[in-house]
C-alpha cells in the first residue's frame, strides 16, 4: 500500500476531529438565553444606523493602499535579508570546492544588490512621506 499522502490525510482527520469537538462543544457549554439584544445586529461593537448601502470615506481606502504598500514591501525586503545574508559565513573553500551548493547572491553582485534594495527603500520611504503630508494617517 502506497503510503505517501497518509500524513495529509491524518492532517485532515485531525482537522474535521477539532472542528467537530468545538461544535459540539460550543452547542453543549454555550449560552442559550436568547434576548432582545443579543439578537439585534451590530457592526464592530456598534449598534448600526442608516442604510447598509452607504458610502465608505475614501480615507478608508488610502489607509489600506497604504497597508498594503507596507506589507508589500516586507514581502520582498524578507527574501532579500536571507538571500544576502545567507552565504556569508560560508568558508571559501568550501564555495571554490562547490560554487552550486552556496546559498544565496553571489559575493560578486552583493554590494550592487544591496544598493538596489536601498533605493527601493527610499522610494518607499519617499511614498510614505507624500502619505503623511497628504494626511493620509490623520483620522477626522
Amino acid at each position: 500500500m502506497n503510503t505517501e499522502f497518509t500524513p495529509i490525510f491524518l492532517l485532515l482527520m485531525v482537522a474535521v476531529v477539532i472542528g467537530l469537538s468545538m461544535l459540539i462543544m460550543s452547542a453543549v457549554l454555550g449560552p442559550k438565553k436568547v434576548t432582545a439584544v443579543k439578537q439585534m445586529p451590530y457592526e464592530s461593537g456598534m449598534n448600526p444606523f442608516g442604510d447598509a448601502r452607504q458610502r465608505f470615506d475614501v480615507r478608508y481606502y488610502l489607509v489600506a493602499i497604504v497597508f498594503l504598500l507596507f506589507d508589500v514591501e516586507l514581502l520582498f525586503l524578507y527574501p532579500w535579508a536571507v538571500s544576502q545574508w545567507s552565504g556569508a559565513a560560508a568558508p571559501v573553500a568550501a564555495a571554490e570546492a562547490a560554487p552550486a551548493a552556496v546559498a544565496g547572491i553571489p559575493a560578486a553582485f552583493r554590494t550592487l544588490v544591496f544598493w538596489e534594495i536601498q533605493v527601493f527603500v527610499v522610494i518607499l520611504v519617499a511614498a510614505f512621506a507624500y502619505a503623511w503630508k497628504k494626511g493620509v494617517f490623520e483620522w477626522r
